[in-house]
């Protein structure tokens, strides 16, 4: 049975809370009747699936009250962000289908922010502090108990933006002073216990270069950043709601437009981390091949394994909007990409695991052109020609020599239909000097041909086929979860989350295909009938193609998993 979630946050009237709290805000006339929303990356990493989620939210509360989203890189930390995570972003939004209103960097504002701080400081609410983070860290204390106030916490005004402005020229080394917030030490909310507003970066940054050596803090950037843009609903994740004191703070002690920051549930996924740190850490060591390794849950991963836009903001919008966090399991995803691939992909015939099958009363060297239905689910996509032989590729799982009572394939003496062509009669078999069969013998039945005196013959299985003359060579990738327990996250002492690396995530196998797929481009996607869905790779060449297994037609992990 596939995984279904339930939104327990929707109220009466079908809204989830946000929802609820901006029809409330329109009812009453709040931000002139206006809905601006923003998605706010740090450009520091590739963006995964729970990003995917946030973007959705973000993108679609706009567009259902007929408001605007901007694109904000939150852009403040010089030694981790890059160009190529900037523009994966722009890729995978357009990707899932969203088109912002304003690309904006949190860089943009860094002057306004800096006179910002020199305002809190002419009004005795920032001071520059020479304390270690070390320090700065053992004062905070702890929520049950003051803090202790730094011996710089007391200097004039004058002495601090003297500082500050030394600060900005570049005269300090990185770690020489910081800029604190002048809040109150004994709040039981540490993010008010003088949080740090700038530090000292001799670091080039991706945009504004060597201008800057002093670069703000999340905390004090991201309030003011939605202040400017005049963003009404700051929508973000659950953790940030202790953040929202000091969100407010600002905001106030600035006199400037204060949007609402509203928080919602992250999503969890399982069988996989979603922490950007450790999703670098296997790229880095080499666990995964890239960022979009089809086995990580990026959205560049993900489309490079063959997951649509649609079947992503179908799953987004399942999970719905929670307050509390959960985690989801990963068949839910699987189940919205197959019910978009079956709807979408087309049909077509793959052999994984081959082995010959000839039907010795066939003519030699005839060859009949069969014919295919491309996708039942939707008939305007046409039929195919398939070529058909006298020899033949099947799965080797297709035949058993000794089989079970309700083993419905082919077996010795048992007769089943190869798809859209003839029945057959399993006669003998060849085998080799360690007894492994490596050739079937069967007998075709002439008249078993859809249309023909004897199609209605009842047999009880139906296998696929390759003509051996006809098959093409193709590589295909078989993935599976990347890690073998549902929480790799929560590691047993001693052991990190590499060590639930599954080593059976990827299985590369040569594969015989239909000879037309030798015409699709990358990221076409294709069912290989009773195999599961596919697409082809970007590394494919057009004499090499690459399969990617996107999922299995069935849960398969599921039942793996109830047997153990």
């Amino acid at each position: 049975m596939e995984s279904k979630q339930i939104n327990e946050n929707e109220n009466k009237t079908g809204l989830n809370f946000i929802e609820a709290i901006i029809e409330k805000d329109l009812k009453e006339g709040k931000n002139n009747g206006q809905v601006y929303t923003r998605f706010p990356p740090e450009p520091n990493g590739y963006l995964h699936i729970g990003h995917a989620k946030s973007i959705c939210l973000n993108f679609g509360l706009a567009k259902k009250y007929n408001g605007k989203t901007n694109l904000r890189f939150d852009d403040t930390n010089p030694v981790k962000e890059e160009v190529e995570y900037v523009d994966s972003i722009k890729e995978d939004i357009q990707w899932l289908g969203f088109q912002w209103e304003k690309e904006l960097y949190a860089s943009d504002y860094f002057e306004q922010l800096y006179q910002w701080a020199i305002q809190l400081i002419k009004e005795g609410k920032a001071y520059v502090d020479n304390l270690s983070q070390e320090e700065i860290s053992k004062g905070r204390g702890v929520p049950t108990s003051p803090g202790v106030e730094s011996p710089y916490r007391n200097r004039s005004v004058e002495e601090n933006l003297a500082l500050f402005e030394s600060m900005r020229a570049g005269e300090f080394p990185d770690g020489y002073c910081v800029l604190r917030a002048k809040i109150d030490m004994a709040s039981p909310n540490m993010h008010l216990r003088d949080p740090i507003m700038y530090r000292i970066l001799h670091a080039t940054h991706h945009r504004t270069g060597d201008k800057w050596c002093i670069y703000p803090m999340y905390d004090y950037a991201h309030g003011e950043s939605d202040s400017i843009e005049g963003i009404t609903h700051s929508v973000c994740t659950l953790e940030f709601e202790v953040h929202r004191p000091l969100y407010d703070w600002f905001c106030n002690a600035l006199r400037i437009h204060h949007p609402q920051q509203i928080e919602f549930a992250r999503l969890n996924l399982n069988y996989t981390v979603m922490s950007k740190r450790k999703l670098l850490q296997l790229v880095q060591q080499k666990y995964v091949s890239s960022w979009d390794d089809p086995r990580m849950p990026t959205i560049s991963g993900l489309r490079r394994r063959g997951y649509t836009p649609e079947s992503i903001r179908t799953f987004a919008e399942t999970v719905g909007v929670a307050k509390r966090d959960n985690v989801i399991d990963i068949s839910l995803l699987e189940f919205c990409v197959r019910a978009d691939l079956n709807k979408k992909a087309l049909r077509t015939m793959a052999v994984l695991n081959p082995i010959k099958l000839v039907i010795d009363n066939y003519p030699d060297h005839q060859v009949e052109i069969m014919t295919a239905v491309n996708n039942p689910e939707d008939h305007s996509q046409g039929i195919r020609e398939v070529p058909f032989s006298k020899e033949l590729w099947i799965e080797k799982e297709d035949f058993m020599e000794n089989p079970p009572k309700k083993f419905f394939r082919l077996s010795p003496g048992n007769e089943v239909r190869l798809k859209y062509s003839y029945i057959i009669r399993c006669v003998s078999v060849e085998k080799d000097s360690d007894g492994n069969i490596t050739v079937i013998h069967c007998i075709y039945l002439p008249n078993t041909l859809s249309g023909m005196s004897d199609c209605n013959r009842r047999v009880r299985g139906a296998i696929h086929w390759l003509s051996v003359e006809h098959a093409q060579t193709a590589e295909v990738r078989l993935f599976d979860r990347l890690f073998n327990v549902p929480n790799p996250d929560d590691a047993e002492e001693g052991k990190t989350f590499i060590d639930y690396l599954n080593p059976d995530s990827l299985k590369v196998v040569k594969a015989f295909i239909e000879p037309q797929l030798l015409q699709t481009a990358p990221l076409s996607h294709y069912q290989f009938e009773r195999q599961g869905y596919f697409c082809i790779d970007k590394d494919s060449q057009p004499n090499c193609l690459i399969f990617n297994r996107t999922t299995t037609l069935k849960d398969s992990w599921a039942k793996q998993m109830s047997k153990e």
